[in-house]
């Protein structure tokens, strides 16, 4: 299974970025994704779940209103893309993000067993 996130940059505070999840493998499908982001100096904060089924779960109150996630399942179920579409976005949303990909993931844990990304880098200006 590969991880890869992309679509981040830098973007001036009240702008948008949508952010992509790209999950490969076999039966790709079967896998619940969490978003996370990162600041240096800080601990590592979850942002947004969607199960394998696609209940969607939020872990902050920080995004409320402003981030949303959606997926993309490919027919022959090899490549699955969750995006993570950011609005109104203000500098204390500068941070690497990173998404993680757990089999039959339940987002009401933690994931020990998580395929993880490299992360995309997103810069708001103020």
């Amino acid at each position: 299974v590969q991880v890869v996130e992309s679509g981040g940059g830098l973007v001036q505070a009240g702008g948008s970025l949508n952010l992509s999840c790209t999950v490969s493998g076999r039966n790709s499908d079967g896998y619940s994704v969490k978003w996370f982001r990162r600041v240096p100096g800080k601990e590592r904060e979850a942002l947004l779940c969607m199960h394998r089924h696609g209940a969607i779960t939020a872990y902050t109150d920080s995004i409320k209103g402003r981030f949303s996630i959606s997926r993309d399942n490919a027919r022959d179920r090899a490549k699955s893309t969750l995006y993570l579409l950011t609005n109104s976005l203000t500098f204390e949303d500068t941070a690497m993000y990173y998404c993680a990909a757990d089999w039959l993931g339940d987002c009401s844990k933690s994931w020990d067993g998580a395929y993880w990304g490299q992360g995309t880098q997103v810069c708001v200006s103020s």
